[in-house]
């Protein structure tokens, strides 16, 4: 056997090294990956639990001719607290956000809309619409028409 000299010893130490280094970076590297796409899907399966708790029921839409205004009772019927804010009515499919009135429960101030209080709607529109939705932020939506 030949003796090994300190430069082959030397290039396999160097090349070990390396390996481990690289190694390691590429461990780190996925590690983060799988932890993001993990959380991902956690975020995934609470946001659907969250529609699976949703249920909205339309208690009253009503267009009143004397005054042009359309007025929509929604109660949350679901066991999710709802934000005010997040939900969104369409009126014949127009987008409406210029409430006159939006209050919960008698309160024009809150945001929280809890389960089985009564949200209630009041737009100014110059024609009986045909059809009312309302979406909660979830994305569980209720339609009635008119």
């Amino acid at each position: 056997m030949f003796p090994l000299g300190f430069s082959v010893s030397g290039s396999a130490a160097i090349v070990f090294v390396g390996i481990f280094l690289a190694f390691s970076t590429a461990y780190t590297a996925s590690a983060n990956g799988f932890e993001r796409v993990s959380d991902a899907n956690s975020a995934v399966d609470e946001e659907a639990l969250e529609r699976q708790n949703t249920a909205l029921s339309v208690a009253n839409a009503t267009y009143d001719a004397s005054n042009d205004t359309l007025v929509v009772d929604v109660v949350n019927e679901g066991t999710t607290t709802l934000s005010v804010n997040a939900t969104d009515l369409l009126v014949d499919n127009t987008y409406r956000d210029d409430y006159a009135v939006r209050r919960v429960a008698g309160d024009n101030s809150t945001d929280l809309w809890l389960p089985g209080e009564r949200l209630h709607l009041e737009v100014s529109t110059s024609t009986q619409p045909n059809r009312v939705k309302i979406v909660s932020g979830p994305g569980v939506a209720v339609t009635e028409v008119l």
